[in-house]
């Protein structure tokens, strides 16, 4: 593999994605098979001025025999000191990056759903709360391994990935910086666009899909770098092609077939069929995968509930490549899209001033999990509501607005 590459593309996680500053402390979350990307990362905060790097090393296979052989009160039971970990990183304000590949989808076989879908809810609320609040900068990368290889071609060609994913993050662009720099100022304008317009609810029509999802008022569209508490800009996704908002959570009917395979909890989910009433999912289908998934909607009681809506064009890089990535970071991107599961605090005015209970009442959506979907791509037609009338955003995953 190029070396090159390898570092531009640690060069762009590290100054564009969580824009590590002088004095900063960075977490890296990685998978053993990403150790030599993962290294490379550490190596680039260094030389950007972090203060301190950790790596919190995962392994896919050391997974399995906790999913094996542990009890299932273990695998949910809260540790004190992860928790005060993540209390002090809050405090300090670090930036976290986090590389996910992709592991054998055999690796898991025959392990029970419940185990699979199995979560540390105290802890995953302590990050999600730090992230949501602005005190973390983070960013999520994909890192190309054999593994994922396989799974997009049939086959572990390393190289091949990585020039799709090369060109889906710009790597080969002259000035990545730029480059990225320029496509966040072409989202940013598209979400004043439809903050502008404000849309009520958003109903997408399809094959198999007509769902219709209730906005909150007054609700803000994200799209490209955000800026921490203290100002700093960041990119949370490397890449990015969405538009999106959180929506209310007690609004969303319909039914919705999904486009594209999922990944959840490293298992493959396909042919994915949700349906939903009063706002929360009350019937799962799939052809693989449904137990899983009911599984993750019994988490906890926000599951069944969305927490985004997100809008993709053809103009997206990943949508160009036309290439089922089996990573939901990817597949994304390549096509319009919903999340289950916890809502964006900074969807709405002051919400990251407000409580969980409080967004909560306003109708932000709290849970454990955050699991995106993909409804659309060709053939997907997206009507917003608004107080002139109905507008077409998207048709043929044609955006169809001026901006």
């Amino acid at each position: 593999m190029n070396n090159e590459l390898l570092e531009r593309f640690a060069d762009l996680v590290v100054r564009v994605g969580v824009n590590v500053q002088p004095g900063q402390g960075v977490v890296v979350n990685a998978d053993v098979a990403e150790a030599d990307l993962a290294r490379l990362v550490v190596e680039s905060a260094y030389q950007a001025g972090a203060r301190w790097v950790e790596v919190l090393w995962t392994d896919a296979v050391v997974r399995r025999s906790d999913l094996e052989h542990a009890d299932l009160e273990t695998l949910t039971a809260d540790r004190p000191w992860a928790l005060e970990r993540t209390r002090g990183w809050t405090e300090e304000g670090i930036a976290t990056i986090a590389l996910v590949g992709a592991t054998d989808p055999e690796l898991y076989a025959g392990i029970d759903s419940a185990r699979l879908a199995a979560v540390r809810m105290q802890e995953m609320m302590a990050r999600q709360q730090a992230v949501m609040s602005g005190r973390w900068r983070w960013t999520v990368v994909a890192a190309p391994n054999a593994q994922w290889a396989t799974q997009v071609y049939g086959e572990p060609d390393v190289e091949r990935l990585w020039d799709v994913v090369a060109r889906a993050m710009r790597l080969d662009e002259a000035d990545p910086v730029a480059a990225w720099r320029e496509r966040s100022a072409a989202l940013a304008a598209r979400c004043a666009a439809l903050d502008a317009m404000q849309i009520s609810e958003l109903r997408y029509v399809g094959e198999g899909t007509d769902l219709t999802v209730g906005l909150l008022p007054d609700c803000r569209w994200t799209g490209g770098s955000l800026a921490d508490s203290a100002g700093v800009v960041y990119l949370p996704n490397i890449p990015t092609e969405e538009v999106f908002t959180s929506p209310d959570r007690r609004r969303a009917d319909g039914v919705a077939r999904l486009a594209k395979p999922v990944v959840i909890a490293g298992q493959l989910v396909e042919g994915l069929r949700l349906t939903f009433e009063g706002g929360r999912i009350t019937d799962v289908s799939a052809t693989t995968g449904a137990d899983l998934v009911r599984a993750q909607l019994d988490s906890d009681p926000g599951a069944r509930s969305l927490g985004e809506v997100a809008l993709v064009d053809k103009e997206s890089r990943i949508a160009q490549a036309g290439v089922v990535f089996h990573n939901t970071l990817f597949d994304e991107n390549a096509g319009c899209h919903v999340a289950w599961g916890q809502s964006f605090p900074f969807a709405v005015e002051k919400g990251l001033e407000m409580t969980p209970d409080e967004r909560y009442t306003l109708g932000l959506n709290n849970s454990t999990v955050h699991t995106d979907v993909v409804l659309g791509g060709e053939g997907l037609t997206v009507t917003a509501t608004t107080p002139t009338g109905p507008v077409v955003l998207l048709q043929n995953d044609t955006w169809l607005p001026a901006t």
